[in-house]
């Protein structure tokens, strides 16, 4: 288990009890305990009869209408404050019987009537099995269509109510969350828990939430594994472990805060609350790497990063122990974790904008806290973060949040830059160069926060003003792309007419076009090809002028990468 775990094949499962919530006696609870007991020892006659008198009346007990009542009531709420909103929202209910699972599926349905598609049951047949059974129940056919849903994470079948089916052999890996209402030990208790501890994209681990007191009984099977297992793995309850981790990330997180105030994030409007954002990301960016005493790649902000994802995933499994406000609170260092990443992230040449933001924070907040309210950073929510847009660069130069500002322009451009290296060779350079040499200034200290602003913005505007070229000049995008590669050379557009120009980049870019080839990714002729189609046509204009040999490879280069893209 420990070897699976830390060679990434599987993640840990935590426990949590909820048995108290049932109000279960003491005598039910001697019968439990009675069922585990005759699990534990041999098969003999006299234990076997034993058992199913015990077993009768543990089946009466458990299936009564008032614990069914609480049973359900409680694993609704569980489920849709803390569970339903992570990963995919799948979870599995372990029903002690197959009349129990029933009970268990008309209640849901009874206090949600609209889960028909959210809820199933699944469970072996029986020959005497009523009508109304059969109905729920279905054929073969219709289990394997459950199963295709519950494996498939964008279906609407979310929970699934078993007894024994899907307990052995059946891997969701976005399951993460097992309701267990039915005594197993041993081999039969460890595999059913693993349907919970299969690696997906940032989960953290399984959580089995117990009705049954399975924690002696788990810690039992343990015991068959390893020391090393033991030592790591022997106590998987949430409230020695996940909630541990959470209450020292929380103080880890408070103190990178340390002198930002953002009370208001928990009693103020949305306006107030957008504003703490933004303040926070802010103070995190301006936070000096060498007062911490840290190596410049692990600026503050990275630290913060690291930290407040460790405590987001430990909230993912204790947030049924954590108080609302402090899960508020945690929701604000996720919300600036959030835009943090967004602009620590490399150029992708796909626009950020407000909605994207807008809607990870609302969501955050609506599912970590059920928050009635929601965060709108701008009052505009469909709104580009856009270098083309002047209105929105004269809201960033109002920024009050200097280091924000810098961050949003520099990624901004960033992606721009990005966007050009596949699309305009020319462009491209020219403005990473110009970035790069604000940036080193702005770094080394030779420009403040204003001044850096302001030569970024006169950046953003070049490059805004270099995106409409050649739309003045009746080019397409690509035709653009071609046209900067022939006038790279400033003297260029002074020694040929302005209509040779066009005529030059109008017949190259076409030419290309007719000329592409399968081959070309494979295959050097074809490149060679490509180069020798060009240079004649650039022969025919007389291009380049004599001293000026050098501007062949730069129309070469933007012709190789137009034909990389478009094969």
């Amino acid at each position: 288990m420990t070897q699976a775990v830390e060679d990434g094949a599987t993640r840990p499962v935590y426990y949590e009890s909820r048995v108290i919530r049932l109000n279960l006696d003491e005598d039910t609870l001697r019968l439990i305990d009675a069922e585990y007991e005759a699990m534990a020892q041999n098969t003999a006659l006299c234990v076997i009869e034993k058992s199913k008198r015990e077993l009768g009346q543990l089946e009466a007990i458990l299936g009564a209408d008032q614990t069914i009542a609480s049973l359900v009531d409680d694993i609704l709420h569980h489920y849709e404050h803390y569970r339903a909103d992570l990963l995919t929202g799948k979870a599995m209910i372990v029903a002690y019987s197959r009349p129990i699972a029933l009970k268990i599926y008309k209640r849901i349905l009874q206090l949600r009537p609209d889960w028909t598609e959210k809820v199933a049951v699944v469970m072996t047949q029986g020959n005497n099995d009523p009508e109304e059974w059969r109905q729920i129940i279905g054929n073969k056919a219709y289990k394997e269509e459950l199963a295709r849903k519950f494996k498939d994470n964008d279906s609407p079948l979310k929970i699934a109510i078993v007894v024994d089916m899907w307990l052995t052999g059946f891997d969701v890996p976005s399951l993460a969350t097992m309701y267990v209402y039915k005594p197993m030990s041993g081999h039969n208790l460890m595999q059913a828990i693993a349907r919970v501890n299969r690696v997906f994209e940032d989960k953290e681990g399984g959580l089995v939430v117990d009705y049954v007191g399975i924690a002696a009984a788990l810690k039992q099977a343990m015991s068959d594994y390893t020391a090393r297992d033991k030592r790591n793995y022997g106590d998987p309850d949430i409230g020695r472990t996940a909630y541990a981790k959470f209450l020292e990330k929380l103080e880890v997180c408070r103190d990178m805060f340390h002198g930002f105030d953002y009370a208001a994030f928990l009693t103020g409007d949305d306006l107030e609350k957008a504003r703490k954002i933004s303040g926070g990301v802010n103070f995190l960016l301006g936070k000096s790497v060498a007062a911490h005493d840290l190596p410049d790649k692990d600026k503050v902000q990275n630290v913060y990063i690291k930290e407040a994802q460790l405590l987001k995933q430990s909230l993912s499994l204790c947030s049924s122990l954590v108080d609302e406000k402090t899960r508020f609170e945690a929701a604000y260092f996720e919300a600036v974790r959030t835009m943090l990443v967004r602009l620590a992230s490399g150029g992708t040449g796909k626009a950020l904008t407000l909605s994207e933001i807008n809607a990870r924070i609302n969501e955050l907040l609506k599912h970590s806290i059920k928050s009635s309210g929601v965060i709108n950073l701008f009052s505009d929510t469909g709104t580009e973060f856009s270098l083309f847009d002047q209105k929105f660069l004269e809201e960033i130069a109002k920024m009050q949040e200097k280091n924000l500002a810098v961050e949003i322009l520099k990624k901004l451009i960033a992606e721009q830059v990005s966007l050009y290296k596949r699309t305009n060779v020319v462009k491209s350079e020219t403005f990473s160069e110009l970035m790069q040499n604000a940036m080193k200034r702005y770094l080394n200290g030779m420009l403040s926060n204003e001044e850096v602003i302001q030569e970024l913005l006169k950046l953003a505007k070049d490059m805004a003003a270099a995106h409409t070229e050649g739309e003045q000049l009746g080019l397409s995008s690509e035709e653009q792309a071609f046209y900067d590669a022939l006038t790279r050379p400033q003297a260029i557009k002074d020694l040929y007419e302005h209509e040779e120009l066009i005529a030059l980049t109008r017949e190259l870019t076409d030419a290309l076009r007719k000329n592409r080839t399968i081959d070309w990714q494979k295959k050097e002729s074809a490149r060679a090809g490509m180069r020798r189609l060009v240079k004649r046509l650039l022969k025919k204009y007389k291009y380049p002028p004599e001293g000026m040999e050098d501007a062949v490879k730069t129309v070469i280069n933007q012709c190789e990468l137009w034909t990389d893209r478009m094969v």
